[in-house]
C-alpha cells in the first residue's frame, strides 16, 4: 500500500510514466521540484471579461465560449496586460488515480513579480483544488497586477503538488517537530491554528533595507528571461529610519521578509497561509510552497528567510516590527524525494534574506 503524504519527485516522475500525467511533450529536465511540478503554458491564451469557475456541470472550455474577448496565440511570445485577467490552457493534463489529489500555488518567482494566478479543471468548483482521481485539461486563470510580462508556450507561473490522505502535522506534531528540528529560528514559537506563526522584518540589516515598492508605468518583464532588469526601473527600496513599521498604501505592492529564518526538513514539506484575516487588511504571498530542503544547512540554506509578497486593499494599513504576517503548515512526504531543494537543485531561493524575483540583477 502507498504511503500517505505529498508526493516526492520519484513519484511525480512515476506518474508522467504511468500515464496519470498527459503532457504532448516531454517533461523539461527541471520541471519536476523535489515536491512539486511546474506547469507549463500552452501555445494559446483567452482574453476573458472576468474570472470564472465552471462549477459541477460545466467545462471550463464551455465557459470560455460565453466569456472570452478574444483569442490568441503565444509561439512567438506575447504581452499579458496589467488589469486584464486570462486563461491558459496548460500543457500538462491528469488523469490521477483515485487516491491521488492535488493542489497548486504560483510558483515564487511568479508572485514576486505579482501575477495573479489560479489553477482550473473541469467541473471545478475550487480554484487551485484539483480533485482525487480527476481526469482531463487543467487551465491557469493569469492576471498581472503591477508588471505587464511576456509569456510564451511552455512558460512556467504556477506548480502543482500531488497528495496521498492526510499528512498535515497537528499542532503536538509540529511542536515536537520544531523542538527537534528548529522549523522557524524564534525563541518562543507561536504555533496555533495548525501552523506555526512568521512575523515580519522591518528593522532591516546594516544598511537598514527592509523591501520594495512596485513602481507603475514600467517595461516588460519577460518571465523567462533571469538577471535581465535593473532593480531601480521597476522597483523603489525602503529603508527603516528609526520607528521601525511601514504603513502600506492601498493596492500598492510590496516585496518584504520574515524576521524569522525557515528551515523545512528534508521528510516534509511546508506552504504559507493567510494569518487570521481580522487583524488587518491586507494580503501576504501569493505562492506558498516551500520544498523539502528550504533552509536545511546540508542543502546549503542555513538562514533561509521568507520572503512576503504584500498588498494592502481598501485602506492604509501599518504593519510594525514583529508582527504575526503568516503562518507556516508542515505536511509529511510520502517519502524522500531524490533531490533537496538548494544546492541538490541550484535552487534560486536557497539562503536568502530580502531578495527580488530572479528576473532582476544584483545591485
Amino acid at each position: 500500500m502507498a504511503s500517505s503524504g505529498i508526493l516526492p519527485d520519484t513519484e511525480i516522475t512515476a506518474l508522467f510514466d504511468d500515464g496519470a500525467l498527459i503532457v504532448p511533450r516531454p517533461l523539461d529536465a527541471d520541471q519536476v521540484q523535489p515536491a512539486s511540478l511546474d506547469l507549463r503554458l500552452g501555445s494559446t491564451a483567452y482574453r476573458v471579461r472576468a474570472s470564472f469557475l465552471p462549477g459541477p456541470g460545466h467545462r471550463v472550455a464551455d465557459k470560455l465560449e460565453q466569456l472570452k474577448l478574444h483569442e490568441f496565440r503565444l509561439d512567438e511570445g506575447a504581452v499579458l496586460e496589467t488589469g486584464c485577467v486570462y486563461i491558459v490552457p496548460l500543457l500538462e493534463g491528469l488523469s490521477l488515480p483515485a487516491d491521488v489529489c492535488a493542489s497548486a500555488n504560483p510558483k515564487s518567482s511568479t508572485g514576486r513579480l505579482d501575477i495573479f494566478t489560479r489553477v482550473m479543471t473541469d467541473y471545478g468548483h475550487e480554484f487551485d483544488k484539483i480533485a482525487a482521481g480527476y481526469s482531463g485539461p487543467l487551465y491557469l486563470e493569469v492576471s498581472p497586477r503591477t508588471f505587464p510580462i511576456v509569456v510564451r508556450p511552455g512558460s512556467r507561473l504556477s506548480q502543482v503538488r500531488f497528495r496521498r490522505g492526510n499528512a498535515l502535522l497537528g499542532e503536538d506534531d509540529l511542536a515536537a517537530l520544531h523542538a527537534r528540528e528548529t522549523l522557524v529560528a524564534a525563541e518562543r514559537p507561536n504555533i496555533s491554528g495548525g501552523g506555526i506563526a512568521l512575523s515580519i522584518d522591518l528593522e532591516g540589516g546594516p544598511d537598514r533595507l527592509i523591501g520594495y515598492r512596485a513602481k507603475h508605468h514600467t517595461g516588460l518583464v519577460d518571465v523567462d528571461r533571469k538577471a535581465a532588469y535593473a532593480v531601480p526601473d521597476f522597483w523603489e527600496p525602503l529603508y527603516n529610519h528609526g520607528s521601525r513599521d511601514l504603513v502600506l498604501d492601498p493596492d500598492e505592492f510590496y516585496i518584504l521578509v520574515s524576521r524569522e529564518a525557515v528551515h523545512v526538513p528534508p521528510a516534509y514539506a511546508a506552504e504559507m497561509t493567510p494569518f487570521d484575516p481580522l487583524v488587518g487588511e491586507f494580503r501576504v504571498h501569493y505562492a506558498g510552497f516551500f520544498d523539502p530542503g528550504f533552509g536545511h544547512s546540508a542543502a546549503g540554506g542555513r538562514g533561509s528567510r521568507a520572503v512576503l509578497e504584500v498588498r494592502s486593499h481598501e485602506v492604509p494599513f501599518i504593519l510594525e516590527h514583529g508582527q504575526i504576517v503568516g503562518r507556516l503548515i508542515y505536511e509529511r512526504m510520502g517519502a524522500l524525494p531524490r533531490a533537496l531543494y538548494g544546492t541538490d537543485l541550484k535552487s534560486n531561493y536557497q539562503g536568502q534574506a530580502l531578495k527580488l524575483s530572479k528576473h532582476f540583477r544584483s545591485a
